[in-house]
């Protein structure tokens, strides 16, 4: 992008968040090789949608696979280039603006560890295909600002693909576990027993993911099929709460005020309320 294009991005009340200063897209990109030595204002992007690639930050080289994305920090100098053998497709993006060291922190990248699994690769090459197009004609305050919004969605894509489980992992196996047993109490350690790491540990991931506990989880996914019932049946409170696992019928009304700051029969009754 024309440098005084990004200059007045980055004074605009929105782009100066986020801006994208530079994009594009490398189809099996043989021979491709990128040195600086004083590395660059922004911070760089590339996804690689296929075929594999590496990166040397300092003294450290790191090898880049499809479905695979590379953050390259800002100002840091750094080389990077397409596998001989199997050269990559990337699209790629310089990023700028005051909230984008926060944006990639939640990713989880460092200058040591700059490589980070994308599940669903598609929509980040949609995502970066966006902010391309945008910025491929005349560029404007919108252009900057639809490019800008793309970016956004990308990393933060990208951030939830490092939170969530991978197939077949502890994590995984004890939210599937949970969602199949709504009617039923858990005990964290027979859990932790049954995937394989010890209580303790699996606090730890569910905290990471989630943002609370096993059990908070457990209670959160029975509301959800709570708030379902009571939306889409005829169901009686009682007959929820007892499908749900409270045989209570007073304490599962005191459980779903607790999260929703209303009772079930509040709840249900807002629909016909207007």
């Amino acid at each position: 992008m024309p440098r005084p294009v990004v200059a007045d991005a980055l004074r605009r009340p929105v782009t100066r968040r986020l801006a994208v200063t530079d994009a594009g897209y490398y189809p099996h990109a043989s021979d491709h090789r990128m040195r600086r030595t004083r590395g660059t204002a922004e911070y760089i992007v590339i996804v690689c949608a296929s075929g594999a690639g590496w990166v040397r930050l300092g003294q450290e080289l790191h090898r880049v696979e499809a479905r695979e994305a590379l953050v390259v920090p800002a100002t840091v100098p750094h080389e990077y280039g397409a596998d001989d053998g199997d050269p990559w497709t990337i699209w790629w993006a310089h990023l700028g603006g005051t909230d984008v060291p926060e944006l990639i922190g939640s990713i989880g990248v460092t200058e040591a560890k700059p490589v980070v699994a994308v599940r669903a690769v598609e929509r980040a090459v949609a995502l970066l295909d966006e902010v391309v197009t945008a910025l491929e004609r005349a560029p404007s305050p919108a252009k900057m600002l639809a490019a800008a919004g793309a970016a956004w969605k990308l990393l933060t894509q990208i951030a939830v693909d490092q939170l969530l489980p991978k197939p077949g992992d502890p994590l995984q196996r004890a939210m599937s576990y949970l969602e199949d047993r709504l009617d039923g109490s858990i005990k964290v350690p027979e859990l932790a027993v049954l995937v394989g790491v010890s209580p303790s540990h699996l606090t730890a991931m569910f905290h990471r993911a989630t943002g609370g506990g096993v059990l908070a989880h457990h209670t959160a996914l029975r509301m959800a099929r709570a708030r379902q019932l009571l939306d889409t049946t005829d169901a009686t409170v009682t007959e929820i709460g007892r499908e749900i696992g409270y045989t209570d019928a007073f304490y599962f009304s005191r459980q779903f005020r607790r999260h929703h700051g209303t009772s079930p029969t509040d709840y249900r009754a807002r629909d016909s309320a207007g």
